[in-house]
């Protein structure tokens, strides 16, 4: 097994640490941090988010420069009981499913989607710092869509489209759900995780055809396939995201993470939710598409640090400072301190 994992990993770049990804891109960022005089200019590109969203940036602060008619209901939890937490749901009107997940922290850390209150105390009582509950979106399709625009200019781009793929199981009618994870390379990876969590009846014989979603999330390093959808960019649906940006007020480059009922509609601005909005940390997640040339993602990963570097020197001229290394050492240590508070993962 430790084997095969190692051969899926190696052989998939998709899977490969991030450090190797973006090892070579990092001297180009370097370069880039001399030119501005900043190893720290990238808390420019977005001035409203903290760090400019490269890391450890609250999510809920986020969430309230973003119009309220455009993501779910979502509630800010620090510190309440868990009787005051239901009543704030019941007063939110949110039900069950729902989502929690830290206030601070990305790739999917401790994301999970919650069934009954009783899971929500179990949730809450691994959880030391404020954390965000949200209305579960089931919207059927699940994308990325990566957003930018240079601050001189009145309008702004898409510049990566991403799919997300829920880590799914298609029965043959005689397999397990158990042996149907054995065999696919994907949900192999997750196999002792899909154990642990222990919400899915591994012995059941899926009929042929019919499909079995394992993990609900669409998070790469949770199992998602990543697929490029950048061929549904069209003027619509830029002039529509380029609508939505600019009434977040500071934000120039960065990924929503969102659901929809369909493309049109999203086009359309019509029955669509932003469920996370990401900043100069984010990735154009669509170079993590089975088989899409490593190459072709580091030259992909070279554009957007351009065009992040592009943005924070233009709010540098218009007077945004970038973070200082005392302010930078300050962050990370409040970072590590507020992941060992945690025992989710």
């Amino acid at each position: 097994m430790n084997f095969r994992r190692f051969y899926i990993k190696t052989f998939s770049w998709e899977y490969w640490p991030i450090w190797i990804v973006y090892f070579a891109t990092g001297f180009y960022f370097t370069y880039l941090a001399i030119k501005a005089r900043s190893f720290f200019f990238f808390s420019a590109a977005n001035p409203t988010i903290e760090t400019g969203g490269m890391f450890f940036e609250s999510k809920w602060k986020i969430f309230e420069l973003i119009p309220k008619e455009y993501y779910p209901t979502t509630l800010f939890i620090n510190g309440d009981d868990i009787a005051l937490v239901e009543k704030k749901i019941q007063d939110a009107g949110i039900t069950f499913p729902l989502i929690a997940k830290p206030d601070r922290g990305g790739r999917g850390w401790g994301v999970k989607k919650v069934y009954s209150i009783n899971e929500l105390t179990a949730y809450k009582d691994k959880v030391n710092i404020p954390f965000l509950i949200q209305s579960y979106i089931d919207y059927p399709i699940e994308l990325s869509i990566f957003y930018y625009r240079n601050p001189t200019s009145k309008k702004g781009c898409i510049t990566s489209v991403t799919l997300k793929q829920m880590l799914t199981v298609i029965g043959d009618g005689h397999s397990t759900i158990d042996q149907l994870i054995q065999i696919n390379d994907r949900a192999f990876l997750q196999y002792e995780k899909i154990k642990e969590q222990n919400k899915i009846d591994l012995t059941t014989i899926l009929k042929a055809g019919e499909k079995k979603e394992i993990v609900p999330y669409g998070n790469h390093v949770l199992g998602a396939t990543f697929l490029d959808y950048n061929h549904i960019v069209d003027q619509q649906l830029t002039d529509m995201i380029d609508s939505v940006s600019k009434k977040i007020d500071g934000f120039y480059f960065g990924r929503y993470d969102l659901r929809c009922n369909s493309i049109e509609e999203l086009k359309m601005g019509k029955n669509f939710s932003i469920m996370e909005l990401n900043g100069a940390g984010a990735e154009a997640a669509h170079i993590y598409t089975p088989g899409f040339p490593f190459f072709k993602g580091q030259a992909v990963i070279f554009k957007h640090f351009n065009m992040m570097y592009q943005a924070a020197k233009e709010n540098y001229k218009k007077g945004v400072a970038y973070m200082s290394y005392r302010e930078f050492k300050k962050m990370n240590k409040l970072e590590k301190e507020y992941r060992q508070k945690v025992s989710l993962i």
